[in-house]
């Protein structure tokens, strides 16, 4: 008898037998707040009518039209709705399965397209556990240990962390830049540098939103150096940080974005983005794939895109984001174990800490666990696993919002006793 592999831990003891909007229901039918929207996937909600019928009508008329074969229309007009969407001048695009595969084929592009083998990323970043994409993260050593040699030519810079600095924003900024110009000068050089990688909001890293001057300062050396700025919106994208983009919150605008997770509502897609002029510069047959593409899930994210726009859930993510942060920050005013709440739009966080500001993993264990015993699923992140997120479907409405919020603070008032 066959079974899975141990390593797969289940963050909840949920069973799942069917999922509805932002609830997921057990075998024994019980209903949960399904806070994880399968790690930022699930944004318009379980099995939404109208992406459920587009995969539908598709299975029943092809399945897979392998797109370096053949091409097949749901992928010409996916690429085109994506157009609408996408920041100038982004306008072509190279699909594939998941994350990290896009993380890798951004880098490969990079290096093509400049002839540089360098990689900045910043620390507490995530992109990935295959071999290319795990020597780029480093939100816990978890990811890449044991499996070294890594690729080589990655330059880690500090991520403008202030809350783990305790310093304001803007400090914390300076500091961050001003680093990064150190490392330009002594560890990777400019002509060397192939690109800068970075997350708008740490995702695994603890849920830490870059800010603007941040975004805009990558943005500025980017070009004062020749490199490209890749920006990895795999987790922020579609919606999720109340701006369709999560790096509209800045004016920096990237060379090369890279999209996943909510693009099809569960369809396993990925995608580069980058103008045509920079996408010209692969190498021939750098770029292809069994899977990518794939019919059902271009049809399902078609149909994500639509319900986006038809729904308004980019505003509605902003608004019930601010809903969230400030229940948020309540239930911290009133548990001083909760040493910071963080994020941006339908991407919150709350950072357990002790008295003395060291990480407090145990307590946001006991609240994660507590949490789901209340009917509300929801994960951890961070490097010391100290940090609790909240990453519900941008469907979600006020009574839901106000539901979980009053779950999670009872969770936390049985986390700390």
């Amino acid at each position: 008898m066959a079974t899975l592999s141990p390593l797969l831990k289940q963050a909840t003891p949920v069973l799942a037998a069917r999922g509805e909007g932002v609830y997921l229901y057990d075998t024994a039918g019980r209903r949960h707040l399904d806070f994880t929207a399968g790690i930022g996937v699930t944004g318009t909600g379980h099995c939404h009518p109208r992406v459920v019928e587009a995969a539908q009508k598709q299975v029943a008329t092809l399945i897979h039209g392998q797109y370096t074969t053949v091409m097949h229309e749901p992928l010409l007009r996916l690429t085109e709705a994506l157009g609408d969407v996408l920041p100038a001048p982004l306008d072509s695009l190279f699909f594939l399965n998941s994350g990290s595969e896009a993380v890798e084929a951004s880098i490969r592009l990079a290096r093509h397209a400049t002839g540089r083998q360098n990689i900045v990323v910043f620390q507490g970043s995530f992109h990935g556990r295959t071999m290319g994409a795990a020597a780029l993260t480093t939100a816990g050593t978890k990811f890449r240990a044991g499996i070294g040699p890594l690729m080589p030519g990655v330059a880690v810079a500090p991520f403008p962390q202030s809350y783990r600095y305790g310093w304001d924003e803007d400090e914390a900024t300076r500091f961050a830049l001003r680093e990064l110009d150190y490392l330009l000068a002594t560890a990777s050089s400019p002509a060397d540098t192939a690109a800068l990688v970075v997350e708008p909001v740490l995702g695994e890293g603890g849920y830490i939103p870059a800010p603007a001057a941040f975004l805009e300062g990558l943005r500025e050396r980017a070009d004062r150096h020749g490199a490209l700025l890749i920006v990895d919106e795999v987790q922020t994208g579609f919606g999720r940080t109340g701006r369709f983009w999560g790096h509209e919150h800045s004016a920096a605008r990237p060379d090369i974005l890279i999209t996943a997770k909510g693009l099809a509502s569960g369809f396993p897609l990925s995608a580069i983005a980058a103008p045509t002029a920079l996408m010209e510069k692969a190498w021939p047959g750098s770029q292809g794939g069994t899977y990518g593409g794939n019919a059902v899930a271009c049809a399902a994210a078609l149909a994500t895109l639509e319900v986006i726009r038809d729904e308004d859930l980019v505003a509605n993510a902003r608004r019930q984001g601010a809903r969230l942060s400030d229940g948020l920050r309540k239930v911290a005013a009133d548990h001083p174990v909760i040493g910071d709440v963080r994020g941006l739009g339908l991407m919150q966080a709350s950072e357990f800490t002790t008295p003395g500001g060291e990480p407090d993993a145990a307590t946001a264990q006991r609240a994660h666990k507590a949490a789901a015993e209340h009917g509300l699923l929801l994960l951890t992140c961070g490097p010391f696993g100290n940090v609790v997120r909240m990453i519900p479907p941008l469907i979600v409405d006020d009574a839901q919002m106000d539901d979980a919020l009053s779950r999670w603070s009872a969770a936390v008032a049985d986390a700390v006793g």
